[in-house]
């Protein structure tokens, strides 16, 4: 296997025609800028150089630093998503999942990846309009390589048929592609080396929802450490896609208590998924 290490950046990719726009604006700030350093001397800063031969680049703003693509509304949610995959990751140049998988399968991001069975990427339509997203793989999935197959797999098969999807129309993939050992909780720093994998997914598939199961999962997507009560029963902006957070299938089957509460959150996601589906 080949070692590689995760780091994270932010992506520089616009389109020519927003390029060209923010360009102009830039000019005529730099006229103003040489105008001010005229009159008050040499105390302002002198202002960034342009760079008209980068088509692909965002360009500085003011004060020389580069805007955030995964955050401008104006780029397309893939767009955004994809942005936040490092620059010098390799997933950059993919085209498609079986890439992705060829890679994943020969490296090692971190120890984990050194012990595992099988890789789990992800199973389902490539075109899926919705994406179902845990947090890890367990014993089961290390074995055959495909995700959610143990008792809670075919939870999560019902909960599908109960409003109306069959298992094969839906993407379903977990944050962390290697199974941690005892199934514990994922480490900041396998959630950090494996997400760029699963940004990478959102970009090839371009799902119109997605589906996080498990507080890990949902924290995972949106940065944050919250009580999984505080994530579910809404959806969550993740850079322009609609994010519902609910109960992992495994807990459903130690807690039935909370079945009820999935279903509240399982019909919002139909409903949502029909309103843009339909659009």
């Amino acid at each position: 296997m080949v070692r590689a290490e995760a780091t994270r950046s932010s992506a520089r990719r616009v389109s020519p025609k927003r390029l060209s726009a923010v360009l102009e604006l830039l000019r005529e700030a730099r006229s103003f800028l040489e105008l001010q350093r005229a009159l008050a001397g040499d105390w302002l800063p002198a202002p960034p150089p342009l760079d008209d031969d980068r088509p692909d680049a965002m360009a500085p703003d003011l004060f020389g630093d580069l805007p955030d693509p995964s955050q401008d509304p104006n780029l397309s949610p893939y767009d955004r998503v994809e942005a936040l995959i490092p620059e010098d990751s390799p997933l950059r140049e993919m085209d498609s999942l079986q890439e992705v998988f060829d890679w994943l399968k020969d490296t090692v991001l971190v120890p984990i990846d050194e012990n595992r069975i099988n890789p789990v990427l992800g199973v389902g339509p490539e075109d899926a309009d919705l994406m179902i997203i845990g947090e890890a793989p367990g014993a089961d999935e290390d074995k055959t390589g495909e995700p959610f197959v143990g008792r809670a797999g075919q939870l999560l098969n019902k909960i599908l048929e109960a409003i109306n999807f069959e298992r094969e129309e839906v993407y379903i993939t977990n944050i962390l592609k290697s199974r941690p050992p005892g199934n514990r909780d994922p480490q900041s720093e396998e959630v950090e080396a494996h997400i760029p994998i699963l940004y990478k997914q959102i970009a090839l598939v371009r799902p119109k929802v997605l589906l996080a199961v498990g507080k890990s999962a949902g924290n995972g997507l949106l940065g944050r450490s919250s009580a999984l009560g505080t994530l579910r029963g809404k959806f969550h902006d993740f850079h322009g896609l609609p994010l519902m957070v609910t109960y992992h299938p495994a807990a459903l089957l130690r807690n039935p208590q909370w079945k009820r509460p999935t279903w509240e959150d399982m019909k919002l996601l139909r409903t949502r998924y029909d309103q843009l589906v339909q659009a």
